[in-house]
């Protein structure tokens, strides 16, 4: 036994010495100062930390840092400093080592690496914040100093990705939910092309595992035909490049099964219905880098001989940088199989950048020299200044916070320019209210027009390249609530925050002021009971919500306050108030029976099973996706110990996972088919004389459902029909989508 003991032990010592040694010769092979003497210590330092610890999965821990700082290295490009703190990431947050032990041992870059990369203890938005956004914010502030925190904390993502199979399924939702909501957007940001898109794919293994097992297959199966169509397609613009002496390599890419999925869902289409799942991108050695331009423009002239392009998809990512970085002349040809192919021209450098991003060329290239400031380095340096901007004035909800941060990251961009022709770079759909901001703030909460292009527009007026903006302005302007509904920019969103949230201060002291004054008047004692006696009596949230409301004359104070106050009725007597308009939260639905019910302590670990019961007492169904039997579903534990179900893919459980992870139950259906549940289907189609018939006798009579709602509309002989009914599963809606697609003149048929 001790032997057996004895040689599992040798085997993973040098399971654990290959892979370091893998890492050490990977550093040798880059372009980086060779100072092999600082990570050999740091890699004996952190084996001894984390020595007799375990994962999951039950190999020993230090292979977790060893494969971060392989993914630095070999994925990102980082050097030494980056290796080291890979390596050492885990050892103050996991062991009793300090960040001044680290200090004193591999100096004060590392330990700083270090200390923005460990938890935080303490609380950026109070108690009751999501620990994710705390750790997140935690990871910006130090990313504004140093840019390798969050290019190591990717990788480290990235890792646990990898290895997501030996956590739990609630685990396995937190993890996959917050890396698709912020950190596959934040390595897109960054540049990291490659890394993002194996983020996505490894979320949507895990999310989605039936839909995506089905477009892996479906891949599989049209990969023949996808490889006949690219040799067939770069076959005579390889002989015409090599003809003209250009040294070249083209490349197919295929889009990736998330990227299928999301279009798929988005545009209700089926996965042959995807045209642009091929790419090719032609990757040249320029002959002068300072006319790489001009070298760009000289391939597609050439692809021109062979094929027609499509006159509105050209896009010069080569003079004017996304802003992560990404330089490329991306052009649309037409096959001789009478298909648009997406050809992305692009030099051996752009091609690094696009791959790897800018980042780890930006201050760190070769060790600690600086690199030459590129317009990808300035694009990145200008969001690095947004970013520093929304956390100097941070917002104190933590959900608010992540969605303002996640609004610029994964936005296109569009190029717009000042009267007087400096260039500004904005998300798409940017408006003129967003240009005022991004130039000053004054500008923005004060404006109340602009010229574009010399034409007066409203301050909602959608933006795009190339377009002139003159910021027209009025003292007597304020901000207002609305224009949330319309800025794209993380700035002008948390601006314009900002300016309520002073007002809606001001209101509220106004508010309590005339409450005080009601108590008085009335005799009564003005004490934190009786305001909630009141609070609860008009449906308000808490105090501060029913302040608000009495400042706005939403809430008026007559005599039933005065009787809530002294509790003259029985706890029959009154019906909550809820003014008109307002909409309770869904996560405090059935709030009263959570609360009955919370002794029934519920296990994050194990599975919630939805039934008739727990629907009755523990469980609700999220109004935001209404999930039926047969979706894959998740649950919300709220601070009522009430789980809200939600559709896995639903936005609102995107946030939840992404903020609140340690929430999250892995849940499971049990319902027979007596019970019903709402479904809502949207049909499309050209107009005829009897099809809605047709469509309601499917509908009822040949699957007996029973329609809640039906609403139809017909404009210029096109059909559009929502119907809204009861069913038992998914299954019998599919079957349902299926008979109804077979109608004469319909389209399209999708569940919403």
């Amino acid at each position: 036994m001790i032997d057996e003991i004895n040689g599992i032990e040798e085997q993973e010592e040098m399971m654990v010495e290959q892979a370091f040694q893998k890492l050490i010769q990977s550093y040798l092979n880059s372009k980086h100062r060779k100072k092999t003497d600082i990570i050999q210590k740091a890699f004996n330092f952190a084996k001894y930390a984390h020595k007799g610890c375990r994962r999951l999965s039950g190999e020993p821990y230090i292979m977790h840092p060893i494969a971060v700082a392989q993914i630095v290295c070999s994925e990102i490009g980082l050097g030494s400093t980056s290796i080291c703190a890979a390596l050492l990431h885990d050892v103050v947050e996991d062991t009793d080592y300090t960040v001044e032990d680290i200090e004193n041992m591999f100096g004060d870059k590392i330990a700083q690496i270090v200390d923005g990369l460990t938890k935080i203890a303490g609380g950026i938005f109070g108690e009751n914040a999501s620990a994710q956004a705390e750790n997140f914010k935690k990871l910006l502030l130090t990313m504004n100093d140093d840019i390798r925190v969050v290019l190591i904390k990717i990788a480290d993502r990235l890792h646990n990705m990898r290895t997501l199979g030996s956590q739990p399924k609630n685990k396995q939702y937190k993890i996959a939910g917050e890396t698709i909501y912020i950190y596959a957007p934040i390595a897109y940001r960054l540049g990291l092309n490659r890394i993002k898109s194996e983020l996505e794919n490894l979320s949507f293994q895990y999310e989605h595992p039936k839909e995506y097992q089905d477009i892996v297959n479906k891949l599989k199966d049209t990969e023949e035909k996808r490889n006949l169509l690219f040799e067939n397609f770069t076959k005579p613009i390889s002989a015409e490049l090599t003809k003209r002496g250009i040294v070249h390599e083209i490349k197919a890419r295929v889009k990736t099964p998330y990227s299928i999925w999301k279009k798929m869902e988005n545009k209700h289409l089926n996965f042959e219905e995807i045209f642009d799942i091929l790419a090719v991108r032609v990757i040249f050695e320029p002959k002068d880098e300072n006319n790489v331009l001009q070298e760009c423009f000289n391939i597609y002239v050439a692809m021109c001989n062979f094929y027609k392009a499509h006159p509105d998809r050209l896009r010069d990512w080569v003079s004017h940088p996304k802003s992560n970085g990404y330089r490329a002349l991306h052009v649309t040809l037409m096959s001789k199989d009478g298909e648009w192919i997406e050809v992305q021209i692009r030099s051996r450098k752009m091609d690094e950048v696009a791959e790897k991003g800018y980042a780890a060329h930006w201050k760190y290239k070769d060790g600690d020299g600086v690199s030459g400031e590129g317009e990808g380095e300035k694009e990145l340096e200008k969001w690095l200044t947004t970013i520093k901007e929304l956390l100097d004035d941070p917002q104190p909800d933590a959900m608010d916070f992540l969605s303002t941060i996640k609004l610029n990251l994964f936005a296109s961009e569009i190029f717009v320019f000042t009267p007087k022709g400096e260039l500004k770079t904005l998300p798409t759909d940017s408006t003129v209210l967003d240009f005022a901001f991004s130039i000053h703030t004054i500008l923005g909460t004060h404006c109340i027009g602009a010229k574009v292009n010399h034409k007066l527009v409203s301050v909602s007026h959608k933006l795009r390249s190339g377009d002139q903006v003159e910021i027209l302005t009025a003292n007597s302007v304020k901000v207002r609530r609305e224009w949330l509904k319309f800025v794209k920019t993380a700035k002008a969103t948390n601006k314009i925050h900002s300016v309520i949230r002073k007002e809606e201060r001001e209101k509220r002291k106004k508010g309590e002021d005339t409450l005080k004054e009601f108590f008085k008047k009335e005799d009564l004692s003005y004490n934190s009971v009786g305001v909630e006696r009141i609070v609860k009596l008009h449906g308000d949230q808490n105090a501060q919500e029913l302040f608000l409301d009495i400042a706005e004359g939403k809430v008026l104070l007559a005599s039933r306050d005065v009787d809530a106050v002294k509790q003259k009725t029985s706890s029959t007597g009154w019906k909550r108030y809820i003014p008109f308009g307002r909409k309770k939260d869904n996560d405090n639905k059935n709030a009263d029976t959570a609360g009955r019910n919370s002794a029934e302590e519920i296990n994050v670990k194990k599975v919630f099973v939805i039934n008739e019961t727990s629907l009755q007492k523990q469980s609700s169904l999220a109004d935001c996706c209404n999930p039926i039997p047969g979706d894959s579903v998740m649950g919300y534990l709220n601070e009522k110990n009430h789980v809200v179900i939600h559709q896995l893919n639903c936005w609102v459980a995107q946030k939840l996972k992404a903020n609140h992870g340690n929430r999250i139950l892995e849940a499971t259906w049990n319902i027979g088919e007596s019970t019903r549940f709402i479904a809502t289907i949207e049909i499309q189609g050209i107009d005829r004389i009897g099809l809605l018939n047709d469509l309601t006798r499917i509908i009822s009579t040949q699957h007996n459902v029973n329609i809640k709602k039906l609403v139809v509309q017909c404009d210029n002989d096109m059909f559009n029909c929502t119907v809204t009914m009861q069913v038992k599963n998914t299954e019998e809606v599919n079957q349902m989508i299926k008979n109804i697609r077979t109608i004469n003149g319909v389209g399209a048929v999708n569940r919403i």
